[in-house]
């Protein structure tokens, strides 16, 4: 287990530095000049060359690649090249906005897909789960910001039950909080989980056809039972890879979502430097989100020893 964990460590710390390289070299080869773009067509020379000094754009790639890595790793995300204010107190407050909305509706779409998923497993040749199985269908087909637009239509717009947008802190109105988070949730967590609903039922089917399974049934254990006390680990292995998958798609899908009900989390400061061409603020956050898909893969990948005690033994 300690060797497993001390390569896995190995290889996220290889990925990172990967992943800094690229993201690094990416924003290097889209055209325009950075300074340029911070002081305006209409600046002098003098003015973009002072600017390219004090961010040290006149110096060597490599330099100033080592120099922001030097600088994610003292939490030091440097100033925009735009506003001229720090980035990192920024990052972090939109940062706690994405993790409440993205936190939120992983949960509810596990909460929705293990039970639902399992469900249309245990029934997959009645009626019922058949028609389990054609919602979940149509759950995946929407994506999270048409069933956004649609929620603000029937619960903002015409009951009035929820706000259509806006954000207040859980700190300042815990109330109005929840009211404005409902709706966003909803909309990624539902998606969401229909899509993990129908790799729940494949897992679940499979483990169903596994031999300790007869073998507990013909014990005289009922179908839930059987599943509960001998397949529920083995059905977990596959679905917890999916769920990696899943929250990487959801921190994609929230730049869309935070864009449709107006909250300021992170993908809404993402779209707005790129629009600004404010590349250092475009840089940290895309390494930002990198980091943060790495730590569930390698977390997940954790988590196949914990779950699965055979994978324990002579685990390269």
């Amino acid at each position: 287990m300690l060797l497993h964990l001390v390569r896995r460590t190995a290889v996220l710390l290889a990925s990172l530095a990967v992943s800094s390289a690229l993201v690094f070299g990416f924003m290097v080869l889209l055209p325009g000049d950075p300074a340029r773009v911070a002081l305006g067509v209409n600046a002098s020379e003098e003015a973009v060359g002072r600017l390219r000094t004090e961010f040290g754009l006149d110096r060597p790639i490599v330099e100033q690649y080592v120099s922001w890595v030097s600088g994610l790793l003292r939490l030091d995300l440097g100033r925009s090249y735009v506003s001229q204010v720090e980035i990192a107190p920024q990052i972090l407050d939109r940062l706690q906005v994405t993790l409440w909305l993205v936190g939120c509706a992983m949960v509810l779409a596990v909460v929705v897909a293990v039970p639902v998923g399992t469900l249309m497993a245990l029934h997959h040749r009645r009626v019922s789960g058949l028609v389990l199985s054609a919602v979940a269908q149509v759950g995946v087909a929407v994506p999270a910001f048409l069933a956004g637009i649609l929620l603000i239509t029937v619960f903002a717009v015409r009951l009035g039950w929820l706000p259509a947008n806006g954000w207040t802190p859980p700190n300042e109105d815990p109330v109005q909080f929840l009211r404005q988070l409902v709706l966003p949730v909803l909309s990624l967590g539902l998606v969401q989980g229909a899509v993990l609903t129908r790799y729940v039922r494949s897992s679940v089917l499979d483990v169903q056809r596994e031999d300790y399974i007869r073998t507990a049934r013909a014990k005289g254990l009922g179908p839930f039972r059987a599943l509960w006390r001998h397949g529920f680990r083995n059905a977990a292995i596959p679905v917890v890879t999916v769920l990696a998958l899943q929250l990487s798609t959801l921190l994609i899908g929230a730049v869309v979502v935070e864009r449709v009900f107006v909250i300021p989390g992170l993908g809404s400061l993402l779209l707005d430097q790129v629009s600004n061409r404010d590349l250092v603020f475009v840089q940290d956050i895309v390494m930002l989100l990198v980091l943060a898909v790495l730590l569930v893969n390698f977390v997940v990948d954790v988590l196949y020893v914990v779950i699965d005690p055979r994978l324990r033994v002579g685990r390269p």
